[in-house]
């Protein structure tokens, strides 16, 4: 199995046959090894891309709270979210330890984001009402 775009992010060429084992290891081994590990492409394939949806979502939230002046943070929502995601986890068989620090990476990228978005339509905000006096 193998991934749809076989690059990397340099534009070089993606090699799923990549290993330090090549000539340490059993053919057969490797065979299945790299079978796994082609599953384990796909798999962080489909991550990446869910993660570039769920930004632009998120980016959607920053966009919607800087017109509406709403805070780039709401401790509520992200602690509700933590639980949720933690019990999840636990269904799932992952680690909750590790779903909450990577769910609390993520809220922190996201609450950056908002920040950034909160200012930029601040300062977008202060040129327009400067034009506007200019004109007045």
């Amino acid at each position: 199995m193998s991934i749809e775009d076989p690059t990397t992010a340099s534009g070089a060429e993606y090699d799923p046959h990549a290993s330090s084992l090549v000539n340490t290891t059993d053919p057969a081994v490797l065979d299945e090894l790299y079978a796994i590990r082609g599953s384990i492409d796909n798999f962080d394939a489909t991550l990446v891309y869910l993660l570039a949806e769920r930004f632009k979502a998120t980016q959607r939230v920053g966009y919607l709270k800087a017109r509406h002046q709403l805070p780039p943070s709401d401790p509520q929502r992200e602690k509700a979210q933590i639980e949720r995601l933690r019990k999840l986890a636990i269904e799932a068989h992952l680690d909750p330890v590790f779903a909450e620090k990577f769910l609390n990476f993520i809220i922190s990228e996201v609450i950056h984001h908002h920040q950034v978005i909160s200012e930029e339509h601040a300062s977008e905000e202060g040129v327009g009402s400067r034009e506007s006096n200019a004109r007045a």
